[in-house]
Parts: structure tokens; sequence; C-alpha cells
């Protein structure tokens, strides 16, 4: 398969402060996997499943901002506590911050077309702190981001 044949997903981080709040609950136990890996269990299957493992990420949204991703190295079956199939998307625990995007609300997961998907930060601006919402909202509507 190709990079046209790859797709990302796109998530709101329910319940994130930062960045490095994401990345603080991924290391609590009840984020992990039995394999110690982190992994985000959601209701839906992918059906775009091949196009996903093809080298796709997760893009996080946090406080209404497009800031990181993860990869995602596979898709688990997990049957819950009531006897439901759910998925679980395992995902490297590399966290990349990309440059910032605004974004709306919604509910669920998308998906995200490569060349719809931020760049990376570039090497050295990993730690750069986010710029506020507002700012980040204003710079946006005039084109500058």
């Amino acid at each position: 398969m190709t990079k046209q044949n790859q797709v990302n997903l796109i998530k709101l981080s329910v319940g994130s402060e930062s960045v490095d709040s994401l990345i603080a609950w991924q290391a609590s136990r009840r984020a992990r996997g039995p394999d110690g890996l982190p992994r985000h269990i959601t209701r839906m299957w992918p059906k775009r499943e091949a196009e996903i493992l093809n080298g796709g990420s997760i893009y996080w949204v946090v406080k209404g901002v497009l800031q990181c991703r993860q990869r995602i190295l596979r898709l688990d079956e997990v049957i819950g506590r009531d006897g439901i199939r759910r998925c679980a998307i395992v995902l490297d625990p590399e966290v990349i911050r990309t440059q910032s995007s605004l974004r709306r609300p919604f509910q669920g997961w998308r998906y995200l077309p490569v060349k719809d998907a931020p760049p990376d930060l570039p090497k050295g601006r990993e730690s750069e702190e986010t710029l506020p919402v507002e700012l980040n909202r204003a710079l946006a509507e005039i084109g500058v981001l």
C-alpha cells in the first residue's frame, strides 16, 4: 500500500487540559492494555482499517486545538463486561506534537485524510507552549496559521 491508501483518525481528548495531561493519562495503568501500550477504546470498529494500519495516526484535539498525534499500531477486539464488542486503538507511546489547528467539537472519531493533517513540529520545537486558544483563533481567521 502507498500513502494514497493511508488515512488518519482525529479524536477529541476529552478531559485533557494539555498535551502533557494526555501523556500523563496514557501513562496510567487504566489507559494501557495488557501489553503495556496506551490504547483508546471506542464502540465503533473503523471500516477503513487497512488504510489506518498503513501508517496512520490518531490526531488529538485538546481544548479545541489539534495539537499532537500518535501512530496507530493495531486495532484489537475488546469485549466489555456488558458483552459488547469494542475496538481498542493501540497506540505508539510516543506523542508527536504538530502544528496547532483549531477544531470544532464533534463526537466520536473522524477520518482525517493525509492531505488535511497538520505537519509535525520540527525537531527542537516540540516542547514549545501552544498559543492561547483566543490568539490561535484570531491568527487562523486572518490566515496566518
